[in-house]
């Protein structure tokens, strides 16, 4: 089986969710499909329909999250460190086109979030960037163009 990396905040946030679908979401689902039942006809009970489906979108999450929890590899980020990128790094890239610097923390698939400034282990950015020393360039074709950045600074914290 494939390992799942993420960060421990990651895993918590994981387990916080199955903990509220197992919990809270899927007893209130099976309540509203007694209910729904209760006021007849199921074949043209939109209700009824409504929460089935909700039902099987709640227990495919479910058994989803509790694969990733059973495969999971949690990174403990404060005990890296070093100069080259590796999972739980937060890097400084600068544009060489536009001297623009923006900066990333690597995480795990379920962790990212571009408005957060986190990106995925599994992006295209980040795949280039594994590995690298501050100096270094990376090179990346985009769906906007060709990229060119230098690696100016990587930190685990």
């Amino acid at each position: 089986m494939e390992k799942v990396h993420m960060t421990p905040e990651g895993f918590k946030t994981l387990e916080d969710e199955l903990k509220n679908l197992k919990f809270v979401e899927r007893p209130a689902i099976v309540n509203a499909i007694a209910e729904a039942r209760a006021l007849g006809d199921l074949s043209e009970n939109a209700e009824y329909h409504y929460a089935k489906n909700k039902q099987g979108f709640i227990e495919g999450r479910i058994k989803e999250l509790e694969s990733k929890l059973a495969r999971a590899e949690v990174i403990d980020i404060t005990k890296l460190s070093g100069s080259t990128v590796k999972f739980g790094a937060t890097v400084t890239i600068c544009d060489i086109n536009t001297d623009e610097e923006i900066s990333y923390k690597i995480v795990g698939v379920d962790e990212a979030d571009i408005k957060a400034k986190r990106i995925s282990i599994e992006s295209p950015l980040a795949r280039a960037l594994i590995g690298k020393e501050v100096g270094d360039e990376i090179k990346l074709i985009t769906p906007s163009g060709k990229k060119e950045y230098e690696l100016i600074d990587v930190q685990y914290k």
